[in-house]
């Protein structure tokens, strides 16, 4: 579909690229369950609307949309189930139709998408801007990753990819890994699918899981940390983000063993030659993922042996991803501009010219960091509870006693300029069911939250504490609900 805002001269500097977005007046839709993964993009993207499920700000948002009226529809099981209900919901039809400028629909963004989205957008007349949905799926398998991987020449764990039929099969086929070892499903939240088996007894635990898989990815498990890094396939190659650490497996903020739970991003998280590893890897990845037909945003989890000091692949996601706010909201992106407006000039009808090597060496230097850290809080306990009171999103204080008070409905996160503030997103609601590994929501703050030796700090575990504290809820019997109804409370990635 043809872009209202094309033009024969190309965009040649990050100057030109910003007043180019600052002026568009394409509608560009986010739609998903919350706006958390593209928040603030509408301060960078003219006419950029978000629409959603979850409102998070309860109607006070200027820039987002979410039905008032609850539709008749099947239980969701996916972020796809969420968005396909969006595309057909009569508010939402309505609301692309009132949005339309010379007679054209506009752009669509998803954090997921099937084939079926697809289809509801096309309806709708809108042009999607991601790779195609079967192209998305076959790279987001963990066990085509590692294949991607090897073709661009980016180092993974020590691996094996095989079918598993039972523990003795498993021993037999991962026999040069050793017995400690972490099994991966080709699909799925790394906090659900991820299984660290170094006996019978944690195979047994996980074994209807891994034996139904055609093929799962068996790794040698390293002693590691995790980090997060995103990039950009243009046209001019590939750009690259600064690499940032990972929270993963608190107990605090989630039930999962290998769960994601937070990131942080700051000038000395790594040294210069982790870094350069880093960019140099992810532009490899990134050019090898043109090669296989893909363009725009991705994001890759890089896996830091403790013990060797060497960097590997973790896994890949085709999109944006939950670290996408950290990445756009850091200084390198306010002083240039967002790595996501990359994306969106790979899927406008505009030519520009860039130095993707100028950009991502200048990205990955430590001048060009701040620091931000997010808090991806979940429900920990193995219960079923209904919310009677949720924070509010926005500003929130923490004072002297450790208690936190509400300053201000603020969808800038960057309105947070003190150490003891911070801005909360609201994820689980008032009347919501709170079940193990349900999202609450997402706490993010200026400064550290992790030791440098990779534990939390006392000031996240103050907010982590006082947060928690805003929420009220009462416990329900789980043999008030069927066994279908019980399966259908279980939670799925929201971010």
């Amino acid at each position: 579909m043809p872009d209202s805002n094309s033009t024969v001269k190309p965009l040649k500097s990050l100057a030109e690229i910003r007043d180019f977005f600052k002026n568009n007046t394409t509608p560009v839709y986010f739609i998903s369950a919350t706006n958390f993964n593209l928040l603030g993009m509408d301060e960078w993207i003219g006419n950029f609307k978000f629409i959603t499920y979850i409102d998070s700000f309860d109607g006070q948002h200027p820039n987002l949309f979410s039905p008032q009226e609850e539709l008749p529809h099947d239980e969701f099981r996916s972020i796809e189930d969420i968005n396909n209900y969006l595309l057909r919901h009569p508010e939402v039809k309505t609301y692309i139709e009132k949005g339309k400028v010379n007679g054209e629909a506009g752009k669509a963004l998803f954090l997921m998408f099937d084939e079926r989205t697809e289809e509801l957008g096309d309806d709708l007349g809108l042009d999607v801007c991601f790779p195609a949905a079967r192209l998305r799926s076959f790279l987001d398998n963990k066990v085509n990753t590692n294949r991607v991987a090897e073709r661009a020449g980016v180092a993974c764990v020590p691996y094996v990819l095989s079918k598993v039929n039972d523990y003795q099969h498993l021993l037999s086929v991962s026999e040069h890994l050793g017995t400690d070892l972490v099994i991966q499903t080709p699909y799925g939240d790394s906090g659900h699918t991820t299984f660290f088996i170094a006996s019978e007894t944690d195979f047994d635990l996980h074994k209807d899981e891994i034996v139904k898989e055609g093929e799962v990815k068996i790794m040698k498990r390293i002693n590691c940390y995790g980090t997060a890094i995103e990039g950009c396939v243009t046209r001019h190659g590939t750009i690259v983000a600064p690499l940032m650490t990972e929270l993963v497996g608190f107990k605090e903020l989630t039930p999962y063993k290998g769960g994601w739970c937070g990131n942080e991003i700051f000038p000395d998280a790594f040294n210069a030659g982790i870094r350069e590893k880093a960019k140099t890897y992810t532009q490899k990845f990134g050019d090898q993922l043109r090669k296989e037909g893909y363009k725009g945003y991705f994001e890759l989890d890089f896996l830091i042996d403790k013990d060797s000091g060497d960097i590997y692949l973790g896994e890949l996601n085709p999109r944006v991803s939950g670290v996408s706010s950290l990445t756009n909201h850091s200084k390198f992106a306010m002083d240039d501009v967002p790595l996501f407006l990359f994306h969106m000039l790979e899927w406008m009808d505009v030519p520009y010219e860039i130095d993707v090597n100028e950009i991502s060496n200048r990205w990955t230097q430590a001048a060009s960091m701040d620091s931000w850290s997010q808090l991806v809080i979940k429900h920990t306990v193995k219960t079923l509870e209904i919310a009677t009171q949720a924070p509010e999103s926005g500003i929130w204080e923490m004072k002297r006693n450790g208690s936190i008070q509400f300053k201000a409905m603020d969808p800038h996160r960057q309105s947070v300029v003190d150490d003891n503030k911070a801005f909360y997103l609201q994820i689980s609601q008032k009347n919501d069911y709170l079940y193990e590994g349900a999202d609450l929501g997402i706490l993010v703050m200026r400064g550290r939250l992790m030791t440098d030796n990779f534990e939390l700090t006392e000031r996240a575990t103050r907010w982590i504490k006082a947060l928690r504290s805003q929420y009220r809820s009462h416990v329900i019997d789980p043999g008030e609900f069927s066994e279908d109804e019980l399966l259908n409370l279980s939670g799925f990635k929201m971010l």
